[in-house]
């Protein structure tokens, strides 16, 4: 690692500004990476949506739980893939697999077809962002390594427009060539568009990771590459990972307050509009106007997290930034009034953004290498579990909060002699704040609980790795 870092060392601009030249070109191979995968989700909705035979919703789950549940039973493998063998290699295989299926997405007739492609997508995603992810703190200074997540964030989520606009033109393309026989020959339509040039993204995609010169790992690290597939060894792992989770206080933190904070901030998803519409006076209630003050909070978030990122106390200012965000979503979800809530539900945005960034770069400091595969991929399945149990969870709750509320209060609470109208809606988002403080309540606890070589602003990764993780696993065979 000592030696990965010092040819990573920030020389030029382009280092300085991104920590080294292996993280820029991985970066570059992000961004397309990422414009593929929200094309290729627009296209998958599309395709869904006109192979459903009138049950057009139906489909559209079906697809989805598709693309979602493969990681709740496979991800935790898949972090033991990516610590078992090449992970250049890996992320090639990945983005290979991930073209050949785009490339026959448009040749897919049937609901059971768009299903089984989308699976085996999901499977190439769920060991190419675990393999991407273990892969950073070995070509990044650990002084950048903020940076690295920031910009990491800005090139999976800020794409999302870029592709919307291209999944736009290319339905303008396919319009223009409508009526040819090589068209159809080809399913040159809509979707088909999408789908080609989804496909043609992770081509260059693995074209631009193939010319990236990762360093060298341990002999430890080439031997377990090695191994082959020793399903024994393989389960050990697996609960090796698992473990250290749960003994790591820095792990089982950002863990702890990333997946129940998601559960708080994933109810705000489908809740946000209704309470805007249900509870916000006057003429100039606007959604939108909600959504574009927590994006820009998030923004600012992100680019203050970067700037200060070696004049905080990460390991302090992790829980900090959840309770703030819960917070403030309580004083958000409280008033009815668009002045507050705009200014408000900005400074969420300015406290969740840097709770990804300051997370993932936690782990990526306090996490040595042969461990980094399994502990992301247990990460990334937590998130989306918490994601997807929030999204379903929230309109049921906010129901049947509602029909309590009215049954109990008459929809009114009193408190020091106000009136104050309390819904479904808004007792549910008042029960997503108090789960987003409790979340850095508990992360705060968590690193509270660890010894102090795991605190403070520059916390050096655990020494001798390797044989903690022997000590966690004593009762192998």
């Amino acid at each position: 690692m000592g030696e990965a870092m010092s040819r990573a060392r920030p020389s030029g601009r382009i280092e300085s500004w991104f920590g080294s030249q292996q993280f820029f070109r991985l970066w570059i191979a992000q961004l397309i990476s990422a414009t593929g995968d929200w094309l290729g989700l627009i296209a998958t909705i599309s395709l869904a949506g006109r192979l459903s035979e009138g049950t057009e919703g139906t489909a559209i789950a079906l697809v989805l739980a598709t693309r979602i549940a493969p990681g709740f039973f496979l991800a935790t493998a898949a972090g033991v893939i990516v610590d078992r063998f090449n992970r250049k290699r890996l992320l090639l295989m990945c983005d290979i697999g991930r073209a050949l299926v785009m490339f026959s997405l448009p040749f897919v007739d049937s609901l059971l077809g768009l299903i089984i492609a989308s699976f085996l997508l999901e499977i190439f995603t769920m060991m190419w962002s675990p393999a991407k992810e273990a892969i950073v703190p070995n070509i990044v200074p650990t002084e950048k390594l903020t940076t690295a997540n920031s910009l990491n964030v800005a090139a999976a989520y800020g794409m999302f427009p870029v592709a919307a606009g291209l999944a736009a033109l290319l339905a303008k393309m396919a319009e223009s060539l409508a009526d040819e026989g090589w068209v159809d020959t080809w399913r040159l339509n809509e979707e088909g568009l999408a789908f080609y040039v989804d496909g043609i993204s992770f081509l260059l995609t693995a074209l631009i990771i193939w010319t990236i010169a990762f360093p060298a790992r341990t002999r430890e690290e080439r031997r377990g590459e090695k191994s082959g597939w020793d399903l024994g060894g393989a389960w050990r792992e697996l609960r090796e990972g698992w473990r250290f989770i749960a003994v790591n206080p820095i792990v089982r933190a950002v863990n702890v307050g990333l997946g129940v904070g998601v559960i708080g901030g994933g109810m705000l998803v489908p809740l946000g509009a209704l309470y805007v519409d249900e509870l916000i006076v006057g003429d100039d209630a606007d959604f939108n106007l909600v959504l574009f003050s927590l994006g820009l909070g998030m923004a600012v978030g992100v680019v203050t997290a970067s700037l200060l990122q070696n004049r905080i106390n990460r390991s302090a200012v992790f829980p900090a930034v959840l309770v703030l965000a819960g917070g403030a979503l309580l004083v958000a979800s409280s008033s009815p009034f668009l002045s507050v809530v705009v200014p408000v539900i900005g400074v969420v945005g300015f406290a969740a953004g840097p709770i990804y960034v300051l997370g993932f770069t936690l782990l990526h400091e306090n996490v040595d290498d042969e461990l980094r595969g399994r502990i992301f991929s247990a990460l990334l399945v937590l998130v989306r579990f918490c994601m997807l149990f929030a999204l379903a969870v929230a309109p049921l709750v906010s129901e049947g909060l509602d029909t309590l509320s009215n049954r109990w209060w008459e929809g009114d609470i009193h408190i020091f002699g106000l009136t104050v109208l309390a819904p479904g809606v808004r007792l549910t988002l008042w029960l997503s704040s108090l789960t987003i403080i409790g979340a850095g309540l508990l992360a705060s606890w968590s690193l509270r609980a660890g010894s102090g070589a795991y605190l403070g602003r520059d916390s050096a990764p655990i020494q001798d790795r390797a044989s903690e993780a022997a000590a966690l696993s004593e009762d192998r065979p």
